[in-house]
């Protein structure tokens, strides 16, 4: 019987290489599909991260015997009132600091050159290894300087490109809202009743990892961004508010995306005084170990059910591999395939016979 089990399944492997192989051939033929899915890919991305967050107040409302339609209603205006806090009262100072940043950062830079010419007036104290690194970097510098400029001139084209996807949104995220509930119901009606029960547990899954995964992931990036903006206040950083919104927006890369956005904060702490330096970092450890051992475990742990390294290493592949985007999307795209291969394997076992459950 094992024999019979390892055989197909090596039947299945073979059918699965040689199906990906021919897609490979003809990957000409689903080009327009991927231009078609690449523009509406922004509009739909950005509603279903808002339906998320914003339908369980919808429910709560309706639960309350207030219509649907007007729930909606009353979460748009929410949402446009928080838009306009946000154009007087939060966007101001961010350009403000961030103009303030861009003035001081020749400075920066005088004071970098500076360690670098003591570092060259000391090499015979700089083992021959370290120097060599060193003068490498030094050399290639204006190499990385295009490479970022490009890389700028790169991210303004994608940014403009998103801003006109952008409009797109609310008309996406009005109907998800009004008509979400029907979109189950909807796909499950193609289906015979046990095929329609199996998918209706299986969207229904999917959507309950996916929201509870955004929720939770939100929630944490906000509560990291308060504590970073208080403790950086506290110590006197200057551009507070500018290192703790990156970092709110880089906490939604999990566990690594927290690290990198104190990088720039530290730096720019141990130019303005050598002691704001230190105490800017040890902000950053009290608030990830506060949400390493506090927040994360009772809001994402119940969720993701998966390792720190393994979703690490995840996110280092993804990447590499699709890039920024991929640190993104590594972790939801890990919980929609765990939920979806946990399913099919539930509903494999349904149909063995007793005693034999196992694929082995």
């Amino acid at each position: 019987m094992s024999e019979r089990k390892a055989y197909r399944f090596l039947i299945y492997a073979v059918l699965t290489f040689t199906l990906i192989y021919l897609l490979n051939l003809t990957s000409f033929v689903f080009e327009p599909i991927g231009a078609l899915l690449a523009a509406i890919a922004v509009p739909i991305v950005g509603a279903g991260f808002l339906f998320y967050i914003t339908n369980p107040f919808v429910n709560l409302l309706e639960r309350i015997r207030v219509p649907r339609l007007v729930a909606i209603l009353i979460v748009f205006l929410l949402i446009v009132a928080l838009i306009f806090f946000s154009v007087y009262f939060i966007i101001p100072p961010i350009q403000e600091q961030i103009n303030s940043l861009i003035e001081t950062a020749p400075e920066i830079r005088e004071s970098f050159e500076g360690i670098i010419d003591m570092w060259r007036n000391r090499q015979d104290f700089i083992p021959e290894g370290a120097q060599e690194t060193i003068n490498s970097m030094m050399d290639n510098i204006g190499e990385y300087a295009e490479e970022a400029a490009t890389s700028v001139f790169s991210f303004l084209g994608a940014f403009f490109s998103f801003m006109f996807s952008f409009v797109l949104i609310p008309f996406f995220l009005f109907f998800m809202l009004k008509d979400g509930d029907q979109f189950v119901p909807f796909i499950s009606g193609f289906f015979s009743k046990s095929k329609a029960e199996s998918l209706q547990r299986l969207l229904n899954n999917l959507n309950e990892s996916l929201g509870s995964f955004i929720q939770g992931q939100a929630l944490v990036s906000l509560s990291v961004g308060t504590m970073l903006l208080i403790g950086y206040l506290i110590v006197g950083l200057d551009y507070a508010l500018v290192f703790a919104i990156f970092a709110l927006f880089m906490n939604l890369i999990p566990y690594i995306g927290p690290w990198l956005s104190a990088i720039p904060a530290v730096i720019v702490g141990f130019f303005q005084d050598p002691m704001i330096g230190v105490w800017t970092a040890v902000v950053m450890i009290i608030a990830q170990q506060v949400e390493s051992n506090l927040i994360e475990p009772n809001i994402m742990g119940r969720v993701l059910k998966v390792h720190p390294l393994t979703v690490v290493v995840m996110i280092l592949a993804a990447g590499a591999i699709v890039g920024f985007v991929g640190l993104i999307f590594a972790v939801p795209a890990y919980a929609i395939i765990k939920t979806t291969v946990e399913h099919f394997y539930e509903e494999y076992k349904k149909t063995q016979p007793v005693g034999k459950k196992n694929i082995w």
